[in-house]
């Protein structure tokens, strides 16, 4: 059996996998960047134990196809996710580290619950 903390860990992975996996290859130009950024946001702050989402795209690394656009990279990526689960949140992270889109687990923490029963 896992704890709160181990979840919110779990959620923040998959829901940044499932973000990287959606929505590599979609053709994608500066122009249209800020709408793609928001749209990744818009969709996954939608899920179920998702607190707060940013995405930002490297648009130096777009380069115009022979039809105009480029393709969504998961090197163009720094997307931050905090995902709650009870009184536990974890921070995680996609983002370029050494040539590779890496995503890794940035905090977790649990705030403690003073209520009284």
């Amino acid at each position: 059996m896992t704890g709160d903390r181990e979840h919110a860990v779990f959620e923040a992975g998959i829901k940044l996998g499932a973000l990287y996996h959606q929505w590599v290859g979609t053709p994608i130009s500066r122009a249209s960047a800020a709408s793609i950024e928001s749209a990744i946001e818009k969709a996954v702050i939608l899920q179920p134990c998702v607190e707060a989402i940013t995405v930002r795209l490297d648009r130096s690394l777009m380069t115009e196809n022979r039809f105009g656009y480029s393709e969504l990279s998961g090197m163009m990526f720094d997307a931050e996710i905090v995902t709650r689960v009870g009184f536990a949140y974890c921070r995680a992270r996609l983002s370029p580290d050494k040539g590779y889109p890496l995503m890794k687990i940035v905090d977790c923490h649990e705030i403690q619950n003073n209520s009284h029963n």
